[in-house]
């Protein structure tokens, strides 16, 4: 099956060339030419238009085994994508549909047909299938109602609230009858979208105190779940003011993604035995059951505008690294995505 006209011989992909020690470097990364190759049965090939940057795509850097593998050196780099069709061996799959698939940080994707999910720009922006109706709101979805088995009149804290997927747990609280929703971020202007867009009842800047007095300005009363995106501090200060059979969802802890040493916090885990709280952690990947329901919904409240969603967008493939790194220094609200072309 050849591709279609205009398709280019050569396109440019991301490639890890060192290990992060630390906080990733730009020269950790190249950018390198790589041969369009025309699909065989059962592969699609896609002119990629959007592509996610990541927390969780800092472990992968690392060469430890983790839940997931890590990128391999001196390879593409792989992340969620969603392109349209041009050239199809695949049944079922025509030139111009539009497909979500794993096989971002490159500007061509050949595409095992059955690892891709055809996505509709009439429902729903493209760039919503990676951001609130993709993978970060199925996993603010399945981490809130589920993993942090949330009840109506909850008090909940979120940490990194204002990014893609803590803004979208405060919303998901708001909407199924929290009492209370609390968030931090990391500037005084997430902190107004956190207030006046995203509804939440209270927020704060961790950086303009220790998160546990502010936390517990913000709680006076304690809180019955926490959100945890952050780890470290913000772990610490939402255990104190957790209540009894309180319930934590451990989702990330970018504070000590890029940490070189062991980090400290929290230091008061043997709170868990007098509080009976419970803690689990969360990927998303065990949660995809709830994928038809998490459409439905959250879609539904997308289109009601009950639930708002913003976007930080870079543009180009030559800039996947720089948003990508900017995502790491809270640079975005809301889901950081990289547009490669209509």
């Amino acid at each position: 099956m050849s591709a279609s006209a205009g398709t280019p011989a050569t396109s440019r992909e991301w490639h890890l060339v060192a290990r992060p020690q630390g906080w990733p470097k730009p020269e950790d990364f190249a950018l390198r030419e790589a041969p369009v190759r025309q699909p065989g049965e059962g592969q699609i090939l896609v002119r990629n238009t959007h592509m996610s940057v990541d927390p969780y795509m800092r472990g992968r850097m690392s060469g430890v085994k983790s839940y997931v593998d890590p990128y391999e050196l001196d390879k593409p780099m792989l992340g969620g994508a969603v392109g349209r069709v041009v050239a199809s061996g695949a049944e079922g799959f025509e030139e111009g549909d539009h497909v979500l698939h794993h096989l971002g940080w490159r500007e061509y994707a050949l595409v095992n047909a059955k690892s891709a999910v055809k996505v509709d720009p009439d429902v729903a922006p493209l760039g919503t299938y990676l951001g609130v109706l993709g993978m970060p709101g199925l996993t603010a979805y399945a981490g809130l109602l589920r993993v942090a088995d949330f009840k109506e009149g909850d008090t909940v804290f979120v940490s990194a609230a204002a990014g893609a997927v803590g803004s979208q747990v405060g919303q998901i609280a708001k909407l199924k009858g929290a009492s209370r929703v609390i968030g931090s971020a990391g500037s005084d202007e997430k902190v107004r979208v956190l207030v006046e867009e995203y509804g939440f009842d209270a927020a704060f800047n961790y950086k303009n105190g220790p998160v546990r007095e502010q936390l517990a300005e913000a709680a006076p009363d304690g809180i019955d779940v926490y959100f945890d995106n952050v780890g470290g501090e913000h772990l610490e200060a939402a255990i104190a003011s957790i209540k009894l059979h309180g319930r934590i969802a451990v989702c990330g802890m970018i504070s000590q993604y890029n940490a070189t040493e062991p980090t400290p916090a929290p230091r008061n885990l043997a709170q868990i035995i007098a509080k009976r709280f419970r803690m689990e952690g969360l990927l998303v990947g065990d949660h995809y059951d709830l994928q038809g329901r998490f459409v439905e919904e959250v879609s539904a409240w997308v289109r009601s505008g009950e639930l708002k969603y913003r976007e930080t967008v870079v543009h180009g493939v030559d800039n996947a690294v720089d948003a990508f790194l900017g995502l790491l220094r809270g640079e975005n609200t809301g889901k950081m995505i990289v547009r490669l072309g209509d």
